[in-house]
């Protein structure tokens, strides 16, 4: 089973990637474990309501852009109480992950925070939040799909999930969780192609 120890050990031995900014808008993401009594660690994914302005009906890990003067781990604890009303303790922050340069014009920073035991029932907010989704380790332990595609030199990454497939960014983070933090490879996965509708 994943512990904190064992999570925080795996992404101390991984030296991440930067990505220059370069005019683009930089956002972080949560990677929230969170721990219920008897049970294994779970990881939090939500799916964006359809009527959003900004990738609609998409899968996503709560996050969003990172305020002046914030961190990207300030921002991934504030975007997550806001997005799921999930307190997370500055010090449950154990690591990130590679950047991921987005074709909607981001830069993501992807933070590991191990949330424990929640201290309220998730309250998602209704106007970014449309379903939220507690991810077994076993469920986020499968190979993905990867397609050859057209214009691209990198393949389209397809992460199966309760009968979906999700595509990058989303996916390629949550492949990068599974292999640096479960499979102790220090995967790359930055470069990844993303489909045509990760640019709305």
């Amino acid at each position: 089973m994943l512990t904190r120890e064992s999570c925080a050990a795996a992404l101390g031995a991984f030296e991440t990637r930067t990505a220059d900014l370069g005019g683009r808008r930089h956002a972080a993401v949560a990677l929230a474990v969170v721990t219920r009594a008897g049970a294994e660690p779970t990881l939090l994914l939500t799916l964006r309501p359809s009527k959003m302005r900004a990738h609609p009906g998409q899968f996503a890990l709560p996050g969003g852009a990172i305020d002046p003067g914030e961190t990207p781990p300030e921002a991934a604890i504030r975007e997550l109480e806001e997005e799921l009303g999930v307190r997370a303790a500055p010090s449950g922050v154990l690591g990130r992950l590679d950047d991921f340069v987005t074709r909607s014009g981001y830069v993501i920073t992807p933070v590991v925070v191990w949330v424990g035991d929640l201290d309220a029932p998730l309250a998602p907010n209704p106007d970014e939040v449309a379903l939220v989704f507690e991810v077994t380790m076993a469920e986020l332990d499968r190979e993905p799909r990867f397609h050859a595609i057209a214009d691209s030199p990198e393949p389209l990454i397809q992460w199966p999930f309760r009968g979906e497939y999700l595509f990058a960014p989303t996916a390629a983070v949550m492949h990068q969780f599974r292999e640096v933090v479960l499979r102790g490879r220090h995967t790359r996965v930055d470069a990844f192609a993303q489909p045509d509708f990760a640019a709305r």
